[in-house]
């Protein structure tokens, strides 16, 4: 009996443990519709201590409160082994997104992921340059799960033996509808660590959640309009000379140019880096930049972080860096004001001193044979898994201050970020080079607080090349990447007047382009995003189909299928791009009148259409009530308070309403609030005339606007 009793009494704590584990979760309330949760002891060093990003809080506390979204009690956490084992529930038909910049995938339940920062290697498996570890439901929440380590993802791929909605085992010998993946009503992380906190963003939307998480992080990046303009990064062994021609051939040509990339030869020594101008190929560094700055070129600069042992820096920074190296460089650790002393004022004295304007900052992602191995040990005693998951946040966070100190906005690129990265001025770009996969990664950046290029390089064709670089013009950066192949937007003769063409139209588009980004800096509302989080896409994703026949019911595909080559710009315009070989191509269309963005031809509502949209454009979709203010076709971003015409394009026949954004363009006297959103409202009377007002700038406010002039598209 006393052996029995035993038994039972450590059965009893084992059992009042485990339910007691589930509510061991201590509670926070962030900010309206976000709420903290931890459990154990939280390390001290995770993704947004790396960052630095502070809530906007302002901004959240002007979203509508909201309910918990889910149920509190259904989301468990334990502590087992020194790791957290956390559990959120998932409704049947419910669908995730997110967990960082995917290549090949929309739809994420039933993946087993491992994030990890690293280079893309061709699968979807959570090695990535940003695997930020926040997923978005369907039913309109978010959860972030805020650790530098490597975390294990299970989304909803697993079956608990005693859960509440098990599914019935079934006889594979005999029953048809037998699974080796039956459904699962969880997702599971496994953080290794002996703590962790989390948050979970309320919707009600999608949309919204995803908001709330940028706005948590600080609010999206409002780049500087010469960022939003076009660049070329030239070979690696360019001279000064070299470069000079190169800017005067665009000018010659008639193609825009707002800043030129320059590759590792501008550097003394490279793979490890010197951080130091080769007096060779750059003898008169200060007179080259701002000979550039003289034809409103800015000059960005590749490098990556590892110091060689040939730099002027080494000996002063070796006691701040780790004990491996990267191409036998030493790796600072950023985490150390020391070293970021050292290496910083480095830039700041050899670059931004004479108007370098922006860096590529390479090779802080992977692969596993290039960077760090984990055993790597750190003067912060940062661990290397912990280095590995925030470098590329801590060159980024570092680099941008010095920028943000000058009063002097900047737009680089990056190949390594993670959660809380959203106010960074920094696009994410790779070595991966599939056209299809680069418009995926472009769907899922908006799930993932990052953003990203389908940079051009070369083609294989003139068709490809084309259909590369209308693609880039509908994406944040507008980039050819020519540092190995040369390629000139005019390298393919037979589609030259279409590449100047879609290039002078990223030009007209930039009072646009540059409006939505403020929307991402003042909303958190991704300017580049999935067809899952628009209004009547999403809504009838949700509906019960009740047929296969796709014109009786559009949305199947949708349902059952990934969307992973459409995708919405901005507020009004969805970008269905070709790719080579292709002549012919579907298009889902929400829900509501959308029209072609060139003709303001109806094009369809809620239905699949069939497209052969000829070689010359990319195909555009506007929704009804759709406003687009076009500028006029720059070769240059507009300098500081230069004022511009626009003419304000309305597509459709409902009433359509547009916040126009406007600032000095370069400096952060935005964040002292010297900036206006100027009302455009529009509507069509019934003889077809249009009447269109634009509110007034406010006194003392940024006004570019010069005359403003409306044109209705819709035929």
């Amino acid at each position: 009996m006393n052996r029995i009793f035993k038994y039972s009494f450590c059965l009893v704590l084992l059992l009042t443990f485990g339910k007691l584990a589930a509510q061991d979760i201590k509670w926070e309330i962030i900010a309206p519709g976000i709420w903290k949760g931890s459990i154990g002891k939280p390390e001290s060093y995770n993704l947004l201590i790396a960052s630095g990003a502070k809530p906007a809080m302002d901004r959240l506390k002007g979203m509508k409160e909201t309910s918990f979204p889910l149920v509190q009690q259904e989301i468990t956490a334990k502590l087992n082994d020194g790791k957290v084992y956390l559990r959120f529930p998932l409704d049947k038909k419910e669908q995730i997104y997110g967990f960082g910049l995917n290549f090949q995938t929309v739809h994420q339940r039933g993946k087993i992921l491992k994030l990890h920062v690293d280079h893309f290697g061709g699968k979807d498996n959570g090695r990535t340059h940003a695997p930020t570890p926040f997923y978005v439901s369907s039913n309109g929440y978010g959860v972030f799960i805020n650790s530098a380590r490597y975390l294990d993802i299970y989304a909803g791929s697993a079956v608990l033996r005693d859960g509440e909605n098990v599914p019935e085992a079934k006889d594979r010998n005999t029953d048809k509808s037998w699974s080796s993946r039956p459904y699962s009503d969880g997702v599971e992380i496994l953080v290794p660590s002996e703590g962790v906190e989390f948050y979970v963003f309320a919707g009600p939307k999608p949309l919204d959640a995803i908001r709330r998480y940028n706005l948590f992080n600080g609010g999206g990046v409002l780049p500087p309009r010469w960022g939003l303009g076009f660049t070329q990064r030239v070979r690696t062994l360019y001279t000064s000379d070299e470069v000079e021609a190169e800017v005067k051939a665009f000018e010659d040509k008639g193609f825009p140019l707002d800043f030129i990339g320059l590759e590792p030869g501008w550097q003394s020594k490279a793979y490890p880096c010197t951080f130091e101008w080769d007096k060779g190929r750059f003898p008169q560094p200060s007179a080259f930049v701002k000979s550039l700055l003289d034809k409103r070129v800015r000059v960005n600069l590749w490098t990556n972080p590892y110091v060689s042992p040939k730099a002027s820096i080494y000996n002063n920074i070796k006691p701040f860096t780790a004990d491996h190296t990267v191409w036998l460089g030493a790796i600072p650790d950023l985490t150390m004001p020391q070293a970021r002393d050292i290496l910083f004022s480095q830039l700041k004295k050899s670059q931004l001193d004479i108007g370098v304007s922006g860096y590529k900052f390479d090779e802080v992602d992977g692969y596993d044979h290039y960077l760090w191995p984990d055993v790597t040990l750190f003067p912060s005693g940062k661990s290397a898994e912990q280095m590995r998951q925030t470098y590329g946040l801590l060159i980024q966070r570092y680099s941008a201050e010095m920028y943000h100190e000058r009063n002097q906005r900047t737009f680089g690129l990056v190949r390594g970020s993670n959660g809380g990265s959203s106010s960074f001025p920094y696009v994410i770009y790779n070595d991966y080079y599939n056209h299809e996969d680069f418009i995926t990664a472009l769907i899922n950046s908006g799930f993932a607080g990052v953003l990203w290029t389908p940079e051009a390089r070369a083609s294989k064709s003139e068709e490809e090349w084309l259909r590369r670089m209308q693609s880039v013009v509908f994406s944040p950066m507008a980039m050819i990447n020519a540092w190995s192949s040369g390629t000139k937007p005019w390298s393919y003769p037979n589609v030259e007047q279409q590449v100047k063409d879609v290039a002078l139209l990223r030009m007209k588009m930039m009072p646009y382009w540059y409006s939505e980004f403020a929307k991402y800096h003042f909303e958190g509302t991704p300017p580049f995003r999935a067809m899952n989080l628009e209004d009547g896409y999403q809504a009838d994703v949700k509906t019960e189909v009740k047929t296969t026949n796709l014109e009786e019911n559009p949305y199947i595909e949708a349902v059952n299928k990934e969307v992973k080559d459409q995708y919405m710009a901005g507020e009004y315009l969805l970008v269905a791009p070709m790719f080579a070989g292709k002549k012919t191509r579907t298009v889902i269309l929400p829900k509501g009148k959308w029209f072609d963005f060139y003709t303001g031809e109806f094009a369809g509502d809620g239905q699949v259409i069939t497209i052969t949209p000829g070689l010359d454009k990319i195909p555009v979709y506007v929704k009804d009530g759709g406003i687009i203010p076009m500028g006029p076709a720059l070769l240059h971003a507009p300098k500081v308070n230069e004022k511009l015409d626009l003419e304000i394009r309305y597509y459709g026949s409902k009433p359509g309403k547009y916040m126009l954004y406007d600032d000095d363009g370069e400096t952060f006297n935005y964040e002292k609030g010297a900036y206006s959103f100027r009302e455009i409202n529009i509507v069509k009377k019934a003889d077809g005339k249009l009447e269109a007002s634009i509110s007034t700038a406010q006194k003392g406010k940024p006004n570019t606007i010069s005359k403003v002039s409306f044109k209705a598209m819709t035929k």
